[in-house]
């Protein structure tokens, strides 16, 4: 299979990252490449086991059961689920849509110099060293420490005050606080994580999917797993989320009405291999835009994490020797190892 020539543009716009010039650069032939076979592989779509988990907090203990056995058989079955009645304000997560879209509509020049967000703005993925290698994508990969301060806003106050202009918690902090609560009240997290991920150490990541007409099998997020304890995940009604079940890949229906939820690393490593760590990705979309929201619920660099059981499958280690770790290994190789990493 073969892409179309490289010298094809996008809408002409200024809002747009400069993804068709790097994607050139990173391939070997700017007219024709060939598309890696593992990327064209037929696919099947699938809904993610749907969980309610107002359940949680029935007065019926044997609801609360089901539901706590629901999340643990998806979260090792799939490692990953979606939920509804999860607490969070669907008009707050409106809210957040509307003003991610507007964010992303800024110039690039803007969205890449003006220190919006903590200075957060990443598009592509500098650490590519070929085209497989390479996202179709823009996002703002939030810390958490500053976004109470007016000047991590900029021009973009809207993202600060909110549509009415009340000066209060913005929609930022206001979504993560949210997520955090959810988290840790969901019955995923609660008895897990304490007090170790709090807003110092935890990410809000707004991501923004542009239109990609140069070929059909572009990645809009590289396959991946992801390297925290837990994923909370807003997208649109789009599609292009896809993960790894049974050996090959399978496209997410979309539900615009629930959360996604996914296992992370620290989570796999806690259980000792009993939830899963999915690897999963999102492929770009020829003709329209993809957005959405993720929350990354991470522990400080230096906790350490273990085992709930023994014999464990991997030494202990702490985040920080982990993401180092990760880091080095896409310095070298230009992918992820990490779990592996860690066995025993």
């Amino acid at each position: 299979m073969y892409l179309r020539p490289i010298t094809e543009k996008m809408t002409d716009t200024t809002s747009h990252p400069p993804l068709v010039d790097q994607y050139g650069s990173l391939s070997h032939n700017a007219s024709q490449i060939q598309c890696d076979g593992n990327r064209s592989q037929v696919i099947e779509e699938c809904e993610l086991p749907l969980i309610d988990l107002s359940y949680l907090r029935s007065q019926d203990e044997k609801k609360r059961q089901a539901c706590a056995a629901a999340i643990a058989s998806a979260s090792s079955e799939w490692g990953f689920f979606q939920v509804v009645n999860h607490g969070i304000s669907p008009n707050l997560l409106g809210e957040m849509r509307k003003e991610q879209m507007k964010l992303f509509e800024l110039p690039f020049k803007n969205k890449a110099s003006c220190g919006l967000l903590n200075d957060s703005y990443r598009w592509g993925n500098p650490r590519a060293t070929s085209a497989k290698q390479f996202s179709w994508s823009e996002a703002f990969h939030i810390p958490l420490t500053m976004i109470s301060e007016e000047a991590c806003y900029g021009e973009l106050s809207s993202l600060r005050y909110g549509s009415d202009g009340e000066i209060r918690n913005s929609n930022v902090q206001t979504c993560s606080n949210s997520c955090r609560r959810f988290s840790r009240e969901s019955g995923t997290s609660r008895r897990v994580f304490g007090e170790v991920c709090n807003e110092s150490t935890c990410f809000l990541r707004l991501n923004r999917y542009p239109q990609c007409s140069i070929q059909p099998e572009m990645f809009g997020l590289v396959p991946h797993t992801d390297s925290d304890f837990l994923t909370i995940l807003y997208q649109d009604q789009v599609g292009g989320l896809q993960l790894m079940k049974d050996s090959k890949w399978v496209a997410v229906k979309p539900n615009p009405q629930a959360l996604i939820v996914n296992i992370g690393d620290l989570f796999q490593a806690w259980s000792n291999d009993i939830y899963k760590s999915v690897e999963h990705k999102v492929m770009a979309n020829e003709k329209v835009e993809r957005y959405s929201i993720a929350y990354f619920l991470c522990p400080s660099y230096d906790s350490l994490v273990g085992s709930c059981m023994e014999p464990s499958v991997y030494k202990k280690f702490t985040f920080g020797e982990f993401r180092k770790q990760v880091q080095e290994d896409v310095k070298k190789t230009g992918h992820k190892v990490g779990l592996p990493r860690f066995l025993l």
